[in-house]
């Protein structure tokens, strides 16, 4: 094997925007490209040629795929059970494709623009702004590993909604905080009720399911944060990437800074970051296509209680927040009263 150079290279006609591997069947590689057509390549055939694509479908994406993921669903019910593709797209849409017969799609949501609760306020009675489009771009979502029928939805204007895969038509939930587009959002794989989320707007930001604000925000340069993800070895870390830099995240050591920052000498911008599953190392894509491993040092000690212990910052850092918007609101009812 040649870690440098690819066994396999398919050549499309249009830039590829999303990829990912199937896990029930490993050898089918699924392909998001910038015009909106979903491909699915056999890896195992020696041509480059799709064994399916979407691009004559009645449901091919009008712009481009941002993310794509095989999603089990086998504790889900219904014709949907098992595992299938689900694509999110700049034309609003996050679609299910299922490969049991030919490929047929199932839009799940269309992302309807909403308001944020602020912008709505004095505005009763008065004619609303009226937006270009009906549908936000989505960007990126994520799947609820302890509810199937639930998954997240980032957007082009800064918006994250939780959706369930039995309503198409309302959002269960609506989060706000981001000012930039969402380039990424991740639920935690220890804690279920908790999510990270990173955007254009500099910043990353953990949320609680059941409060509509971020619990902690989390900025340490200006630039855009491309990608965020999850350490699968402790509770308390995170790995980010902006466009030039790498950082790592532990709360349990700091929520203000992060404990590594990492400035590669490339000179291009940093686009992704995954931690391995089986050791003290993260993988980082680039502008320029590159893929690159750094294995990290001196990382703190995990410990049993972990997640715990992120559990009490969160349950701390809601309490203090509750506590603050009150006596905003007593000082609010004073001034009124004066």
């Amino acid at each position: 094997k040649n870690p440098e150079y690819p066994e396999r290279v398919y050549t499309t006609k249009v830039g590829v925007t999303a990829v990912d591997f199937s896990s029930s069947y490993p050898n089918l590689l699924a392909v998001g490209l910038y015009d909106g057509t979903v491909e699915i390549y056999n890896v195992r055939r020696q041509d480059g040629n799709p064994i399916l694509d979407s691009f004559e479908s009645p449901g091919k994406h009008t712009a481009p795929v941002w993310q794509l993921k095989w999603v089990d669903r086998e504790k889900a019910t219904g014709e949907d059970r098992g595992e299938n593709l689900v694509s999110i797209a700049a034309d609003g849409r996050v679609t299910l494709w299922s490969l049991r017969k030919g490929f047929e799609y199932n839009d799940m949501m269309k992302l309807k623009r909403v308001l944020r609760p602020q912008d709505n306020k004095g505005k009763e009675g008065k004619k609303g702004e009226a937006f270009i489009s009906r549908y936000a771009p989505g960007m990126c979502f994520d799947f609820s590993e302890k509810d199937p029928n639930m998954y997240l939805a980032g957007t082009d204007d800064g918006h994250i909604h939780r959706c369930s895969c039995s309503y198409n038509e309302q959002y269960l939930d609506s989060y706000f905080g981001h000012t930039g587009p969402v380039y990424k959002v991740i639920w935690s794989p220890f804690l279920p009720d908790v999510f990270l989320s990173c955007s254009a707007d500099w910043t990353v930001r953990l949320w609680y399911q059941e409060k509509n604000e971020p619990v902690l925000t989390f900025q340490s340069s200006t630039k855009q944060v491309n990608d965020v993800c999850w350490s699968p070895h402790s509770p308390t870390v995170f790995g980010c990437v902006n466009e030039g830099a790498i950082e790592i995240w532990d709360l349990n050591v700091n929520t203000l800074d992060p404990i590594i920052v990492s400035v590669p000498v490339t000179g291009t911008k940093l686009t992704s970051i995954r931690f391995s599953t089986n050791s003290q190392s993260i993988l980082v894509g680039d502008s320029d296509g590159q893929v690159m491993t750094f294995l990290l040092h001196s990382m703190p000690a995990v410990e049993s209680d972990q997640a715990d212990k992120l559990s009490e910052i969160i349950k701390t850092t809601v309490a203090s927040q509750t506590q603050a918007e009150q006596q905003k609101k007593i000082r609010a009812k004073d001034q009124e009263a004066k």
